[in-house]
């Protein structure tokens, strides 16, 4: 047994293919070659699943008369929830993928793999598994176990100077040939390059869809990034505030108050967006959600964000009684219906997506009556007008910078 793994003799850089990596291939095979490298720029870049790429750059090289088995990408993500995605393709059992989560556990697991030396040296790893210790790396007794007989592990480094990789498998007794390694050489710098295409649209619409909702980011990526461009929607819409927050983070430490305001919007948030609703803005401890209007059915939105704020009231009220806060916390939820101006606002390079208008500015200060009611859950005239149940009247009010009193309601015992 060799105690180190083989390298690629002459390994080609991800980034800095010139050409060269041409030369071997065997001249009946090279319009073939081209070929491949043509579907991963064309057809490939445009496949909806990253999964569907792997699996059609796999069955093309087995076309070509390269024996693979298993392939396997390890690509690094911008994403709230986890670091990378592992996607899989096995002759027998088709697509699958991982996410890797944040943390140790998938740091250790890349220290133990591969990845690490290939990302180390930069090079291609080789292994003949029929003569590579099984402790060399974590995934190598799981290879023989499946009949694997090689092994090849590929830097993918991307321009933005994240760490990525592809591995290919084979049980044929011969294993990768000089052939078959040449055509790899070949097509790896165009898969990489399709890959960061792909994955860089990934990140942006994450990020996107984490940072300004779901609505704003799909308008965002079509262009809709003017100063001023807006459009007119009819919406329900709630503001939402959680009372006494200054006083109750006054003696909590900053990471303790992120905590704390992470668990209240695990409460609120799910509700909004399972009922359909759009979450615009954060702000401290409240946050600004609408409803859409869609088609003729007026009274869908309004009942979606009541039942909303109610499946929320219930959430934050099961945390309290599991002892998931700090203390006891109280919550104010106001909803309104109207129209307003969706789109951009701000100065220079700097733009916000939000919606503006007197109906935005009226739910707000409804929403300062929560307290002064002792309701958690407060409705106006024109939101209820559009509901189905029979709410109960609590009066007519002032609200700050509105002229006419408003009627206010709150849900009736039934609803």
């Amino acid at each position: 047994m060799h105690d180190q793994p083989r390298q690629d003799p002459a390994p080609t850089p991800t980034a800095a293919a010139d050409g060269s990596e041409a030369s071997d291939i065997p001249i009946g095979l090279f319009r073939d070659c081209v070929a491949l490298r043509d579907w991963l720029l064309s057809e490939g870049a445009r496949l909806p699943e990253s999964g569907d790429l792997l699996a059609g750059m796999a069955e093309r090289l087995n076309d070509l008369g390269v024996p693979v088995d298993r392939a396997t990408t390890a690509i690094d993500a911008l994403h709230s929830d986890y670091s990378g995605v592992g996607r899989f393709w096995t002759r027998e059992d088709g697509v699958s993928f991982r996410l890797f989560p944040h943390g140790e556990v998938t740091e250790q697991a890349l220290a133990r793999s591969p990845f690490a030396h290939v990302y180390a040296t930069g090079r291609w790893l080789i292994l003949d598994l029929r003569e590579t210790p099984d402790d060399l790396y974590s995934i190598v007794p799981e290879l023989k176990g499946a009949g694997y007989t090689h092994y090849i592990t590929v830097p993918l480094f991307f321009t933005n100077g994240t760490k990525n990789g592809v591995t290919f498998a084979t049980r044929d007794p011969r294993g990768f040939g000089d052939d078959d390694l040449a055509i790899l050489r070949f097509i790896i710098p165009t898969l990489s390059a399709v890959m960061e295409m792909r994955g860089l649209n990934a990140r942006l619409d994450h990020v996107l869809r984490v940072y300004v909702g779901d609505g704003p980011h799909q308008a965002i990526l079509a262009g809709f990034i003017r100063r001023g461009q807006v459009e007119r929607i009819r919406s329900a819409i709630l503001f939402a505030d959680m009372r006494g927050y200054t006083h109750l983070t006054d003696a909590l430490a900053p990471e303790a108050s992120v905590e704390l305001l992470n668990t209240y919007f695990d409460c609120l948030v799910p509700p909004i967006e399972s009922e359909g609703g759009e979450v615009l803005k954060y702000m401290g401890d409240g946050l600004l959600a609408i409803f859409r209007e869609s088609g003729d059915d007026l009274g869908g939105a309004a009942q979606g964000a009541l039942t909303a704020a109610q499946a929320a009231l219930r959430r934050v009220e099961e945390a309290n009684r599991a002892g998931r806060f700090p203390t006891r916390i109280e919550v104010g939820i106001a909803l309104h219906h109207g129209e307003a101006a969706y789109g951009n606002v701000g100065s220079g390079a700097r733009l916000d997506f939000t919606v503006i208008g007197r109906d935005v500015n009226l739910a707000s200060r409804l929403a300062k009556l929560n307290k002064v009611l002792s309701e958690p859950l407060l409705m106006s005239k024109p939101f209820v007008d559009f509901l189905w149940g029979d709410p109960e009247l609590l009066g007519t009010h002032p609200l700050d910078g509105i002229a006419e009193e408003m009627a206010i309601y709150r849900p009736g015992k039934g609803g």
